[in-house]
């Protein structure tokens, strides 16, 4: 049994970026915690947005089987805002206080500035000097994210690790489901249509029938 952390900038990127793999983990008998770290404040989003997206989020969880959901409460979209040091020692302690053996991260090539910035602030929170060391790092792509940024090197998705989400695949749509508000009619990215399509193709690539594709970021043996 080991410990898993999934760090998410928004509520769903957990589940788009490794819901079958978090699945996967918890069928093995590892505890999954979830660390979510931006939510809906005003100004931009209306008051009381914020509670009804993280009950959404508890509900999904404690359907998956996610042992316990972390949120950090920063400003979404608004990151770039708050010092660097809090969100880096918020998710430090979170991976301290869980023991996480392994983490999920987004890509830090993401459009998304939130996405950015958390990918670095996890990478700080990992570095093998704490008294806990986090003995693998994994990131994770993002449907709508991912894909959109300018490209270049440093942006570019270039997964080295496939996880077989076969048997997976459908609980991870119906998580997906409770985010029901973030999702919409394909062709949109952020459609179960669209998660299906990139489970099937990352899996067509490694002869499965469904995968999520990661990028082990670093491997401590």
């Amino acid at each position: 049994m080991g410990n898993v952390l999934v760090i998410a900038p928004h509520p769903d990127d957990e589940i788009l970026g490794c819901g079958g793999t978090m699945l996967k983990h918890i069928a093995e008998g590892d505890n999954v915690y979830v660390c979510i770290v931006t939510h809906a404040a005003p100004p931009i989003y209306k008051e009381g947005a914020s509670a009804n997206i993280q009950k959404a989020a508890k509900q999904c969880h404690n359907m998956m089987g996610v042992k316990e959901t972390f949120f950090l409460n920063f400003p979404t979209v608004m990151l770039e805002t708050v010092d660097r040091y809090k969100i880096n020692d918020a998710i430090l302690n979170v991976e301290q206080s869980t023991k996480a053996d392994v983490m999920y991260i987004p890509h830090y090539g993401d459009m998304q500035k939130d996405h950015q910035i958390v990918a670095d602030a996890c990478m700080v929170a990992a570095r093998p000097k704490y008294k806990h060391r986090v003995l693998k790092v994994y990131g994770y792509e993002t449907m709508s994210e991912t894909a959109w940024n300018a490209p270049n090197v440093q942006n570019e998705f270039i997964p080295n690790t496939y996880v077989d989400i076969s048997d997976f695949l459908e609980k991870k749509k119906e998580a997906l489901s409770f985010y029901g508000s973030q999702l919409n009619p394909f062709p949109d990215a952020r459609s179960l249509e669209s998660i299906d399509a990139l489970a099937k193709y990352r899996g067509a690539l490694m002869h499965m029938n469904a995968a999520e594709a990661f990028m082990l970021l670093r491997e401590l043996r």
